[in-house]
């Protein structure tokens, strides 16, 4: 069984985190690093983490049914409200941009980079930021639908990665569809509470959040990791199957998307979600 080991340089200094998009999924991860961050520093980390929250987006009042934002937050920017809430409670200095991520720009100082955005636009824009001349580390991607999801940590093809056998394959690699924009769907967010939670069941979002903060948890606590992702389920009691290092499996996953194949999640099929479903 193949495993991958994490960046040495990342035991050695502060981790920087860029979660874009704060959503149903980004609110979640929000909610969990302090935890990461108080991990890493009982197991010995000099450091921990900095994040910083991007996401241009105001609270609206579908938000407030299944995030945490409340109805006096209502038309305040998510990133800057989840930024200030997790600094005062926690004492940290973390930051939050009310900014869409712009593709054109480099990303820079960044180790970690958090994608919890719903649209394929998102993605590209990730991936583009990510990849080429960047120097992220890794790129932890997050989406879900109604009541199943998955997440992928991947090492972007940038001057910080390079060509390897086992260079963990990107969300975008494994499934190139999900960064086609033309793919798309209406973009619209949900206008009521009850579509709301009928688009999307209440506990999808922490689920996979905790599932994703998990194995960033176990890489930085043992440096080493055997699986770099999972499709997680709800519906179903051993709802989870894992994203193996394997550059075989890697091949299928991407051989069957070229074919245009999408079984369905109810079987765990690995399969990525992009529906507009982190909305409300």
């Amino acid at each position: 069984m193949e495993t991958h080991q994490i960046h040495p340089e990342l035991l050695k200094h502060k981790v920087r985190a860029l979660v874009v998009g704060c959503g149903g999924n980004g609110s979640a991860i929000a909610a969990g690093l302090p935890y990461l961050h108080q991990a890493l520093l009982a197991y010995g980390h000099p450091e921990g983490l900095h994040v910083t929250l991007l996401d241009p987006d105001v609270i609206s009042p579908t938000n407030c049914v299944r995030q945490p934002f409340s109805q006096s937050e209502i038309g305040l920017y998510k990133s800057v409200v989840l930024a200030n809430r997790l600094n005062l409670f926690w004492g940290l200095d973390w930051q939050g941009i009310p900014e869409r991520l712009d593709p054109k720009r480099r990303v820079d100082g960044v180790d970690i980079l958090i994608g919890c955005v719903d649209t394929r636009k998102g993605r590209a824009a990730i991936a583009k930021c990510a990849e080429d001349w960047s120097e992220v580390d890794y790129w932890l991607d997050l989406g879900n639908n109604s009541d199943s999801g998955q997440f992928v940590l991947g090492e972007p093809l940038n001057r910080r990665n390079r060509r390897h056998r086992l260079r963990l394959r990107t969300v975008s690699e494994l499934f190139p569809e999900v960064i086609q924009a033309d793919l798309d769907g209406d973009g619209l967010p949900s206008c009521s509470a009850a579509e709301a939670l009928d688009r999307q069941e209440p506990f999808v979002n922490p689920t996979l959040a905790n599932h994703a903060l998990a194995l960033l948890a176990r890489m930085f606590r043992y440096g080493t990791i055997s699986y770099h992702g999972a499709f997680v389920g709800l519906s179903a009691l051993a709802g989870m199957q894992a994203l193996r290092i394997d550059p075989k499996h890697w091949q299928r996953l991407r051989k069957r998307a070229w074919r245009g194949g999408t079984p369905q999640h109810g079987a765990l099929a690995p399969t990525v979600r992009s529906h507009r479903t982190d909305q409300a």
